[in-house]
């Protein structure tokens, strides 16, 4: 990966260096990913997974002519006529077929999923008929070829069912099971470390109580997010403001052990944000520094030794919409996914809004799906980047591009839902 020409990396002194814009952040960020290895995984566990290889039928479904209802199979040629006197020969069930063949003027009782019999091209459903010993009669026309799933008219053998690249769902897994793979090829999770650097934060329920204690919350949003999309986490914990501190801890992380380093706090340019000065000093090549979108500005990308090194915001909203916007996607290709993202939606404004400056804005906001189909969003009322209940209360990111004029209530407008 080289540094494009607007990351700042090399200003002229004197100069303030541009933000660089998100979508040119976003291709940085993903650039080169691809899937990271290639692993079996049973079939029942695949959920989530993405497919690394190409997935062909194993088998035909269905393997031969199959009845689609109860009541019996016949030659359409001796129903042509309503009423039609046919004779009873035998009986076909699920997983349990008939073994001759059907004549003139025969039938063979037939059940839903079983094998329609040789002869036979019509399937009459028992409600149509009446039966009087081994004799039955027609009472309603059926078409010819009625009722029957032919062969194959699901899958055939060695045709792809499932392309790689694919995100799996229970959908898929179905598919893949009945195409008879007891194992999936799928690709390898990336291996992720996360670490939040504060001297005020304290976990959960260690607090002393102090005013200048804040119980840190990014690190978990950000393993869900990470989770969700793919990645196995580790949590490297929490780092006191200390250069030295924070040099031990990505040395750690950067040892090989994992593929991505997440880091939270410390990006901007104050004097205890040591992040940047702490990945330098490691040896780590950034190629992304300060995004012109909101929240979350003062964010890092790089790498070293093939290692990714992803730096975001410390607070907590700012962090989780950066998690969402870059973090997500980069998981994603690193899995070889097709459409790693950001995945966004059309949908429609609520209420006006106002024009937007230089940065790509990402705002809270919450849908409203109308009758006719249409999704309806409306800013929450704040967005600082602080208030996690917001954010909680939000469903989705509105998008607003850098110099947005004013819009009003119904104009079109693009969203990033949440996923959960």
């Amino acid at each position: 990966m080289e540094p494009s020409a607007t990351t700042g990396m090399d200003k002229p002194a004197g100069k303030k260096a541009p933000l660089m814009g998100v979508e040119e952040a976003i291709a940085l960020v993903t650039a080169d990913a691809s899937a990271l290895g290639v692993e079996q995984v049973a079939v029942a566990l695949a959920d989530g997974r993405v497919l690394a290889q190409d997935l062909p039928a194993r088998r035909t479904q269905p393997p031969a002519d199959m009845s689609a209802m109860d009541g019996y199979a016949v030659r359409g040629a001796d129903i042509a006529q309503t009423p039609a006197r046919l004779a009873v020969i035998g009986e076909s069930a699920a997983g349990r077929p008939f073994a001759g063949a059907v004549g003139p003027n025969e039938a063979v009782r037939i059940f839903t999923g079983a094998v329609v019999p040789e002869g036979a091209d019509t399937v009459v459903i028992q409600e149509n008929t009446s039966r009087d010993g081994e004799i039955i009669t027609t009472t309603a026309p059926t078409a010819a070829l009625r009722n029957v799933r032919k062969k194959g008219c699901d899958f055939t053998a060695g045709t792809p069912g499932l392309m790689a690249g694919r995100r799996l769902t229970g959908r898929d897994i179905m598919l893949a099971a009945a195409m008879d793979h007891a194992t999936l090829p799928v690709a390898r999770r990336p291996r992720v470390a996360l670490l939040q650097t504060g001297d005020e934060l304290v976990l959960p329920g260690q607090g002393t109580g102090l005013d200048s204690e804040i119980v840190v919350s990014n690190a978990f949003g950000l393993a869900a997010l990470a989770r969700r999309a793919g990645a196995d986490v580790t949590d490297l914990g929490l780092v006191r403001d200390d250069l030295a501190a924070i040099r031990a801890v990505v040395a750690q992380a950067l040892s090989g052990a994992f593929d991505l380093v997440v880091s939270s706090g410390g990006a901007s340019v104050g004097d205890h944000d040591l992040m940047g000065p702490a990945l330098r000093a490691e040896g780590v090549e950034l190629f992304v520094h300060k995004i012109a979108l909101r929240p979350g500005k003062p964010l890092m990308f790089g790498s070293k030794s093939g290692v990714r090194v992803l730096g975001l915001p410390g607070n907590p909203v700012s962090s989780h919409v950066c998690a969402m916007v870059f973090l997500v996607p980069l998981l994603r290709a690193l899995q070889g996914d097709s459409a790693p993202g950001p995945v966004t939606a059309p949908a429609r404004l609520a209420v006006d809004v106002p024009a937007n400056d230089v940065r790509r804005d990402f705002m809270r906001a919450r849908m409203d799906r109308h009758a006719d189909g249409t999704v309806h969003v409306t800013p929450c009322a704040s967005q600082d980047s602080a208030m996690l209940s917001v954010l909680a209360a939000a469903d989705c990111l509105l998008i607003r591009p850098p110099f947005a004029p004013a819009a009003k209530a119904g104009d079109p407008c693009e969203i990033i839902p949440f996923d959960d």
